[in-house]
């Protein structure tokens, strides 16, 4: 009995002793914050009250660690102190739109039991951090709407697991490191509104996307051809950008569960693809400001579902 007793003792002491280096890293973090109009941190995060009573916080029943931080949309400016790191339990880290800014502190690749990461709509800057590719768990990655610049590093597309990836809305360039091809359970990508030139190839290898944004970009050249083998694919967006190739005639042979082509605003030329019928669930049908020329297909008229179809500003006829 005795002995059951001090394993309780020492395994609640070790809880509590754990549970204040979390406390003590969210009270870094309420430091570092500069702005709060709600008022949603600066008071409620206080000694007096057990952290996993906070707001925006969460604990895990089993090992009473913090295992959810989700303070988005609190409007919060501040930056990112190192002490985050230390809440090592952390599954989601969740900071969107805020008004963080400075880079984010190499402490963080502490965390990896994290699965989501989501920093989107903050004033993050400087390059996205390689070690990012250190979470093995991560399965969701939002980075949208910051101001990161630099190339991707090939590190992160070393995570596996990864589901979701959005960069959209930063200050990206370069090429995608040909390591993306590693990310073979990825379900939705998104890097629309950067300043890449070259479309990435080995995502036309991907079987299991579902929505790929590559909109509002410098992509110049031609459209690989593996990217309409992709027949999990529901969206493809490409609007915005300097592509300038004809598209395949049987455009929709390998696509059945096509739902949106995005295509306006580039240099795309040769005839509209005949066999565009074949899209049956597409909703949006998006061809405009292009150099298209020749007879518009009328088995468009076949495609049922359709909600939106541009195709002004090209070189076609009825």
């Amino acid at each position: 009995m005795e002995r059951i007793t001090w394993f309780f003792l020492v395994y609640c002491c070790c809880c509590v002793a754990s549970l204040s280096t979390d406390e003590s890293g969210l009270l870094a973090l309420k430091a570092r914050i500069t702005s709060d109009p709600q008022n949603m941190i600066l008071t409620n995060w206080s000694t007096t009250t057990p952290v996993c009573n906070w707001v925006g916080v969460t604990c895990a029943s089993r090992h009473l660690r913090v295992a959810v931080l989700n303070i988005s949309y609190f409007g919060l400016t501040g930056t990112i102190p190192p002490e985050l790191g230390n809440l090592t339990f952390l599954v989601e880290l969740q900071l969107t739109n805020n008004s963080f800014s400075g880079t984010l502190p190499v402490e963080l690749a502490h965390l990896h039991r994290l699965k989501l990461v989501s920093f989107g709509y903050n004033n993050f800057k400087g390059e996205i951090p390689s070690w990012f590719g250190s979470l093995s768990k991560l399965e969701t990655f939002n980075l949208f709407g910051n101001q990161f610049s630099g190339s991707i590093p090939a590190a992160v597309f070393n995570v596996s697991a990864l589901q979701v990836m959005d960069l959209s809305y930063n200050q990206l360039s370069g090429s995608t490191p040909r390591a993306i091809g590693n990310l073979t359970i990825l379900k939705e990508l998104y890097l629309s509104y950067n300043n890449f030139e070259e479309f990435p190839t080995e995502i036309g290898t991907f079987d299991q996307l579902e929505m790929l944004d590559l909109e509002f970009n410098s992509l110049k050249g031609h459209v690989p051809l593996s990217v309409f083998n992709m027949s999990s694919l529901i969206t493809l967006g490409l609007t915005g950008n300097s592509l300038n190739s004809s598209l395949p005639d049987n455009i929709c042979q390998h696509l059945p569960f096509i739902q949106g082509f995005y295509f306006s605003r580039n240099q795309f030329n040769g005839a509209l693809p005949s066999q565009l019928w074949q899209c049956q669930q597409l909703l949006v049908l998006s061809l405009s400001r292009n150099n298209f020329s020749g007879t518009i297909p009328r088995n468009i008229g076949n495609l049922t579902h359709l909600q939106l179809l541009e195709l002004g500003f090209n070189n076609c006829t009825v």
